[in-house]
């Protein structure tokens, strides 16, 4: 019978309730819930993750509405998503301290969540540790905890480590307000499940802390620590202490290579090493990495200027398991080091070069020869890698998928047209500032490739030709920058509204050329589209930005200048209007 509504006559709530577990998208439930009243109730009670803004007004309402949450994370950087009927105060009326989340707010959480598996407080600023141990003494199944940003002190920590024996992951990135003697006593309190440890700006967290760590932490698998108050004293006894490391990231301008050493030699279940700013550590420490390390197989160094190859020939030679490596900025580290990798690490599957002034074409020829299993690859500012290296990457690594560069500038049509030829695999594709790449290298990329993501900013020899191939020939595209190209017009945006369709987002901006007219083809047929940018674009009007509001019904986004949003749009669209600042 036409009309009749079958699924709800028919099924039972918990028959609908296990229909729903099976939804794994976010989007897909929301939709669901959308159906009638009984889905939106149904559904709710199926939901065990939920990310909200930080506020108390409502959460007394969470338990009665998701009563099988799990995972709650409130980040205080968030809007607050439900109207509550009263008006949000004004700065100047002094009261917005009162929409935050406080301890009272903390405290009920607990009471109406006592199953609670994983907690985020990001930036949370009024929660104190009052609120904190209230929490721990109702929530003692609480398996993760993040309170980054948040102002707690010693106490609430040291109630986390007396009441959440099962406690696996913490973090305590920004949390100015602790000292030793709290994460002391919660590595004394959850040492023996605690797995995951993160540590940031905490200037009064010292080497006595990690000490601790060391000593009572023996089944920690994830360190992050950034900090300019922890010494040699403190790593050498978490290396020592925490046999089973898996992951290590380190921020510490005072940790010298002896740190890493003892890393190399104790922590022989090392994954994942990331070593930012260090400026006492040379060629010696990683060489104890590559000897001890055998499982490594991500390793990121940023700003490590006492680097150089042979530090680089040492991890090839040890950890032949190596598949990601990230280089940024170590000015010590040259073709050479490279080559090594090229050499050895034949499981390679991402590499990112950034800002390696001496690392030239002949490494990466290497690379293309040996790392047959590429699929992702970053160059940012490398000026001596041109197209010869370009073409030895196609040829060689015909699995790639992800292609970024950004200011290459010996990179020209001859290496992009190898890549369109070789790597028909590719999907996303960011080409940034590359002036010797011209419309022959995109047609040769929509010849041979099916992109999902194009990026080509600032490329000035671009223009309708290249732009049109892709239209053509790329029908799956969902993100497109073509951003300052002066030569680009409305042909090239007559093409991509018929072709492609799925368009999510495009970024028009200081593109003169189109006006009006292209902007009316391009929004006609790409009914998806859910943000433009189009900032500085001379030909384009208020009509042409009341165009996009009106033909695109999933717009969230609309970038532009605000003297060219006409009254009429505001009122019908001003929630999705973003103007440039230039009213300084």
């Amino acid at each position: 019978m036409r009309g009749h509504d079958w699924i709800n006559t028919s099924l039972p709530d918990e028959l609908i309730v296990e229909i729903f577990s099976y939804l794994f998208s976010k989007s897909t439930r929301d939709a669901c819930s959308l159906v009638c009243r009984r889905w939106f109730r149904l559904e709710r009670r199926t939901r065990t993750t939920l990310r909200i803004g930080a506020t108390h007004l409502f959460l007394t309402l969470l338990p009665t509405r998701f009563s099988n949450l799990r995972n709650l994370y409130i980040d205080e950087r968030l809007s607050i998503p439900l109207h509550l009927g009263k008006r949000r105060p004004t700065d100047d009326e002094g009261d917005l301290d009162s929409l935050c989340l406080s301890d009272a707010g903390l405290s009920s959480l607990g009471q109406g969540f006592p199953k609670l598996h994983k907690l985020g407080l990001i930036w949370c600023s009024n929660v104190s540790s009052d609120g904190l141990a209230s929490l721990a003494r109702k929530c003692t199944s609480l398996k993760a905890l993040d309170l980054q940003g948040c102002y707690v002190g010693d106490q609430g920590l040291i109630a986390v480590g007396q009441c959440c024996k099962q406690l696996e992951e913490l973090n305590l990135r920004f949390c100015e307000g602790l000292t030793d003697t709290g994460l002391v006593e919660l590595a004394l309190g959850v040492g023996k499940t605690l797995k995951s440890l993160g540590v940031a700006a905490c200037a009064k967290i010292t080497d006595i802390s990690m000490e601790a760590v060391g000593s009572h932490c023996r089944s920690l698998e994830t360190l992050s620590l950034d900090s300019e108050f922890i010494h040699n004293k403190g790593l050498l006894s978490v290396a020592q202490g925490c046999p089973i490391l898996k992951v290590l990231k380190l921020q510490c301008i005072n940790v010298t290579d002896d740190a890493l050493k003892a890393v190399g030699t104790n922590c022989r279940s090392l994954e994942l090493l990331a070593l930012y700013s260090f400026q006492r550590f040379t060629d010696k420490g990683l060489r104890a990495i590559g000897n001890g390390c055998k499982k490594l197989k991500n390793l990121t160094l940023i700003d490590c200027y006492f680097l150089s190859d042979k530090g680089l020939e040492a991890i090839a030679t040890g950890c032949k398991e190596l598949t990601h490596l990230e280089v940024n900025g170590c000015h010590n580290i040259g073709t050479m080091g490279l080559e090594y990798i090229g050499r050895s690490c034949q499981h390679l599957t991402e590499l990112a070069l950034l800002y390696c002034h001496r690392i030239g074409d002949v490494s990466l020829l290497e690379v293309g020869r040996g790392c047959k299993f590429l699929q992702v690859l970053h160059l940012v500012d490398c000026s001596s890698i041109g197209d010869d290296a370009m073409c030895s990457i196609a040829s060689g690594c015909s699995n790639l998928k992800k292609l970024h560069i950004r200011r290459c500038y010996k990179i020209g049509n001859k290496g992009i047209i190898a890549v369109g030829k070789h790597c028909n695999s590719l999907t996303d594709l960011s080409i940034r500032f590359c002036d010797r790449v011209g419309d022959g290298a995109l047609t040769a990329i929509a010849e041979g490739c099916s992109l999902h993501y194009l990026n080509v900013s600032g490329c000035h020899q671009i223009g309708d030709a290249g732009v049109i191939a892709i239209a053509r020939g790329c029908p799956q595209l969902c993100y497109l920058d073509v951003s300052v190209l002066q030569n680009l017009g409305d042909m090239a945006m007559a093409e991509l509204g018929e072709h492609c369709t799925l368009l999510k987002e495009i970024v028009l901006s200081h593109c003169r050329q189109i006006t009006d007219v292209g902007l009316t083809h391009l929004v006609k047929s790409c009914t998806m589209l859910e943000s433009c940018q189009m900032v500085y674009c001379s030909g384009i009007t208020s009509a042409g930005v009341a165009t996009v509001v009106s033909s695109c019904p999933n717009i969230k986004k609309v970038l532009v200048e605000k003297w060219k949003v006409s009254q009429r749009t505001k009122r019908r669209a001003g929630s999705v209007i973003a103007y440039l600042c230039v009213d300084l």
